[in-house]
């Protein structure tokens, strides 16, 4: 039963996370407030690890409140589940230590006034020592030296739609495409050119998971004076009614992330990094590209996709990844936390069979990490259950490229304003380099 109660709430993280990749949660009447003992969230191995929680309305603590809480190692099933009444309005739960690298999270429930409060805050211990467990083929190289020479050998194709209504003062806006992968096939996306004469760097932005349609970064090519692409993943205009992208989320493009995983020439994922690529091509063949400044970002399956360009493409300077999906895929087939879309994270499922897990090798960001030569700014959290930190940083950790960490350990799936910002301006400040 506990095993099933795991896997139902495991299933629903991923099921609403592609509805809020980026969503900040909103403030409520209560809070309850969950936090280790250590300021930076941050244990050694051997360290006792204690969680501090309060309960308060109006910043005051809640007297009587009622709480449950349980204890797990990151995406594990709960060691250890209590309730306690909170007389004073807080509570400190010891939760023990770990012989090696990981991650405890503590997870409350209260109940006041007939209303439910949640929150969790997870304990690093010595997160920087974490290694992956995903295995690098040996022919991952030539796998996608193959694969790339063979989708340079079709023809661009390019096609550029000037969109009036999106235009503003300072930037044209269009609807662009490029063939990827096969004659017909093609990559969509918004491209925003500065309207000043000159050429300009450029940022491409690649997008977090879910099928949706798109409006472009102008407001980024407007403020730092750059060209901006945005794409799609799909090989669907991005530009069509938001119902369009529902019924192929629910029909044709539902759980695309496990279409053809049994074969790695075949699977969904290889269109995808492939088009990435493409897309870098289409930049260097623009008139108003300045033919040198590129960089990559984007957020969940996006912070993948920003490794995954970079690591296959020397033309990107500079990549931003927040808190990166798709990283050491196998985890959980070893007894640990497994990075989005947690492939493997039903024992019993069909979707374990070797085969699935080999072609996962061959699109893990891990082992692009592993080859990444590009400088990145990377920023994630510990509370993350959609890309967990175990999977995250199990890819950081392997990065041997120049590269900056912010840390958040509070953040989930989201990132601050002073996240995103800082991320820009290493960006732009790459750019100008």
């Amino acid at each position: 039963m506990k095993s099933n109660r795991f896997l139902c709430y495991l299933f629903l993280v991923m099921f609403f996370s592609v509805q809020a990749l980026f969503a900040q949660p909103a403030q409520k009447l209560v809070r309850i407030t969950v936090a280790p003992e250590h300021a930076d969230w941050n244990y050694r191995i051997g360290e006792k690890v204690r969680f501090h929680i309060a309960v308060t309305q109006y910043g005051n603590p809640v007297q009587g409140a009622k709480v449950r809480y349980e204890l797990s190692e990151d995406m594990m099933p709960a060691f250890k589940k209590g309730e306690a009444v909170l007389k004073e309005g807080t509570l400190t739960v010891d939760a023990g230590t770990l012989a090696k690298p990981g991650f405890i999270r503590c997870r409350v429930h209260a109940d006041v006034n007939g209303n439910g409060y949640d929150d969790l805050a997870t304990a690093a211990i010595e997160p920087e020592k974490i290694t992956p467990t995903a295995v690098m083929p040996d022919d991952f190289m030539s796998f996608w030296e193959a694969a790339k020479a063979e989708n340079a050998k079709l023809p661009l194709d390019a096609c550029m739609t000037l969109m009036p209504e999106r235009c503003t003062g300072k930037v044209d806006v269009y609807h662009v495409s490029f063939q990827n992968l096969r004659y017909g096939s093609r990559i969509y996306g918004i491209l925003c050119v500065p309207k000043a004469p000159g050429k300009y760097p450029a940022v491409l932005s690649v997008p977090g998971a879910g099928i949706r349609p798109y409006a472009g970064a102008v407001n980024e090519a407007e403020r730092h004076n750059i060209i901006t692409l945005q794409i799609g993943i799909h090989g669907i205009p991005v530009n069509l009614p938001t119902n369009f992208y529902d019924e192929l989320a629910a029909g044709a493009l539902n759980n695309y992330p496990y279409i053809r995983l049994d074969d790695r020439y075949e699977y969904y994922y290889k269109r995808v990094y492939l088009g990435c690529v493409r897309a870098v091509d289409f930049i260097f063949s623009l008139d108003r590209f300045d033919g040198e400044n590129l960089c990559v970002e984007g957020g969940s399956q996006g912070g993948a996709l920003s490794i995954v360009t970079a690591a296959l493409d020397p033309r990107v300077k500079g990549l931003v990844a927040y808190y990166p999906a798709l990283c050491d895929l196998e985890g959980y087939t070893h007894g640990r936390a497994g990075g989005w879309p947690h492939m493997f994270s039903w024992p019993t499922d069909v979707r374990t069979r070797p085969a699935q897990i080999e072609t996962a090798r061959y699109y893990d960001v891990v082992n692009f990490a592993r080859i990444l030569k590009t400088p990145g700014f990377y920023t994630m959290g510990y509370n993350d259950m959609v890309c967990p930190p175990t999977s995250t940083l199990s890819a950081y950790n392997v990065i041997t490229a120049p590269k900056e960490l912010m840390l958040v350990p509070e953040t989930e799936h989201y990132a601050y304003p002073e996240q995103w910002s800082s991320a820009w301006e290493w960006l732009v400040g790459r750019l100008a380099e």
